[in-house]
């Protein structure tokens, strides 16, 4: 079976499931990717212009199509208009198409153009239950599914979201969101002598509980309501220091607010996917604070991999699938100062109590692999071929 997936540029957690679709028995594997983008795209929103300092592009095939946007971007919706993909399809006659859901241009010309092929079309986003929408959205989303033959939702609210647009259960599949769980584990082995050396690269004292947010300094992930819940723990009587990973538009002003108030936070900036499971291996306990456009939380899975339990608000994507509260980890009221506070108080005051929620984490998120999501995505693609004759 020939099977295909169209998604915007080499994403690292997309890549491992990508590599286990290429050694699946039966599947002829291939990515289409809109752009490759250089080190100035790649950073939009970083803050800082990078490139991914692991492989990417080796373990399965790709083709690049030709992106004609104006304006080339990987976060606009615009900034991926690749019409050739037709074509692409149209030569290589694929028995399914999985589609990256809608999030640029390039994914609505694909699904059209299986339409007229008739090619099945898979759909694998992010959308889930947990963001509000006007009832013209919902209208709109509800015409949108009318594109795709089977769907991939990758969690429990994502799921929910799906089942609202009243799609039939027989055309769900789970395909979870993860990472490269065992990259992960292996780079953040948390070892007396690791961890020794991680707190020393980090100026993390030895007595106090290491805090970590990792992502982009950025409105939606909320930074500084984890620096105010942190200020508040502390007038408490927490011993806990905040270690800051990441870049992005809010980080002078988190900065500002540290020093204002003499915050026990180290800011280690921008860090690439070769050394970040250093701060992995610091840390005691993960802190996302994000709103609804937190669609998932990756980060989550990569602390979870790396043995550590995290608290996230009740507007991550994730945290109906990853949180249990006092097992995994907390869940807090999103944008309550008060409430995250406590839960960072309450992580603080029994490290060995840490420790065990941190190994429970990571026994969870084995089910949360490349290999269950590749199965995911094989189960919908096998499920449109056996119905393939509505398309001849």
């Amino acid at each position: 079976m020939k099977l295909m997936y169209l998604t915007t540029h080499p994403i690292q957690n997309q890549v491992p499931v990508f590599r286990k679709l290429a050694q699946t028995p039966g599947i002829d594997f291939k990515t289409l990717y809109c752009q490759i983008p250089d080190a100035q795209q790649q950073g939009q929103q970083f803050g800082v212009n990078f490139e991914w300092d692991i492989p990417l592009l080796d373990g399965y095939e790709y083709e690049v199509l030709e992106n004609r946007s104006r304006k080339p971007s990987v976060m606009k919706f615009d900034g991926c208009d690749t019409p050739g993909v037709a074509r692409s399809l149209h030569q290589h006659q694929p028995d399914a198409v999985a589609i990256n859901g809608w999030v640029v241009k390039s994914c609505l010309q694909t699904a059209r153009a299986c339409r007229r092929l008739r090619i099945p079309a898979i759909v694998r986003g992010e959308a889930n239950d947990l963001r509000p929408r006007s009832w013209w959205k919902r209208q709109l989303h509800q015409q949108m599914m009318q594109l795709f033959d089977a769907y991939c939702p990758i969690g429990l609210a994502s799921t929910r979201f799906y089942r609202q647009l009243n799609i039939p259960d027989e055309k769900l599949f789970l395909s979870p969101y993860c990472v490269d769980n065992d990259r992960v584990s292996r780079s953040a082995p948390k070892t007396d002598a690791s961890r020794a050396l991680a707190r020393q690269r980090f100026k993390i004292q030895d007595d106090r509980c290491c805090l970590l947010f990792c992502g982009k300094l950025m409105p939606k992930k909320h930074p500084l309501t984890i620096l105010k819940a942190l200020e508040h723990s502390i007038a408490d009587g927490s011993k806990v220091q905040l270690l800051i990973v990441g870049d992005g538009e809010l980080r002078a002003e988190c900065e500002q607010f540290v020093s204002a108030r003499s915050l026990p936070v180290t800011f280690a900036g921008f860090i690439n996917q070769s050394e970040i499971s250093m701060a992995y291996d610091v840390a005691d306990c993960l802190v996302l604070p994000s709103d609804h456009g937190e669609t998932w939380g990756l980060v989550v899975n990569e602390a979870f991999a790396a043995g550590n339990p995290a608290i996230v608000s009740d507007q991550v994507g994730s945290y109906p699938d990853l949180i249990e509260n006092g097992v995994t980890g907390w869940v807090h009221r999103f944008d309550d100062v008060s409430h995250l506070a406590s839960r960072i108080s309450e992580a603080a005051e029994d490290p060995q109590r840490l420790t065990l929620m941190g190994q429970q984490a990571k026994e969870l998120i084995h089910n949360f692999s490349p290999a269950r999501a590749a199965k995911g995505i094989v189960a919908a693609a096998e499920y449109c071929a056996a119905n393939r004759l509505q398309y001849a």
